[in-house]
Parts: C-alpha cells; sequence; structure tokens
C-alpha cells in the first residue's frame, strides 16, 4: 500500500492546534505520531485511531469497525485502532476530534506502562 501524502497533510493540519505530526512508514502502511505520541495507523487503505477502554463506548457509539488482521490458522487478530467515521476526511474539526481520541487514548496508556 502506497501512504496518501494529502491524507497525512490534511490530518497535519487538522492537529496542528494539538501538535506537530509525524509519520514512519510500517508493514506496508504507516503510523502518525503526534509529537511523538503515535495516534493513528495508515493501514489496509484506510486510517486508524488508536482507542482503549475509557474511548470504546464513543467509538462503538459511532459503529466504526475495529482494525482486525489474519492470523495463522484462520484466526483474526484484533487490535485496539478503530477505523475513522466518515467525516473525519471532509471536516477539519472532526478530524482533530477523532485525531485528539486516539492520543488521549496512546497517553493513557503511556502512564499505565
Amino acid at each position: 500500500m502506497s501512504v496518501d501524502a494529502g491524507l497525512v497533510e490534511w490530518i497535519a493540519e487538522a492537529m496542528a492546534p494539538i501538535g506537530h505530526v509525524t509519520m514512519r512508514r510500517m508493514f506496508g502502511g504507516a503510523a502518525l505520531y503526534c509529537d511523538g505520541t503515535i495516534f493513528a495507523l495508515l493501514a489496509m487503505d484506510d486510517l486508524w485511531f488508536k482507542s482503549d477502554a475509557e474511548s470504546k463506548p464513543l467509538w462503538d457509539a459511532m459503529g466504526v469497525d475495529h482494525f482486525t488482521y489474519p492470523k495463522k490458522g484462520g484466526m483474526v487478530g484484533i487490535t485496539s485502532y478503530r477505523r475513522a467515521p466518515s467525516d473525519a476526511h471532509d471536516d477539519q474539526d472532526a478530524m482533530r476530534h477523532y485525531g485528539e481520541l486516539g492520543l488521549a487514548a496512546s497517553l493513557r496508556k503511556a502512564r499505565r506502562g
């Protein structure tokens, strides 16, 4: 998968009031960081935000999928990343809101260790 540079620029612009967004390519996609803290992934031709137990009800209420991946033996792995709701792609405030949710989830995990 090639990383959509325009999408990365859009995310960085939306998140600018929060912090500086950088990208690191990984596994055919990319990880997005805000001031050094991972908050989103670009993978499987979509954008995925970090979630945790605290933010889970918000993501569930929006009805967005978990990022999943195939495992050996036909099993499916489920991650803590959630698909970006469609309004994130055309509403800068929505993108910032979802980005802040992802960033907050990562920061909580870092504090827990």
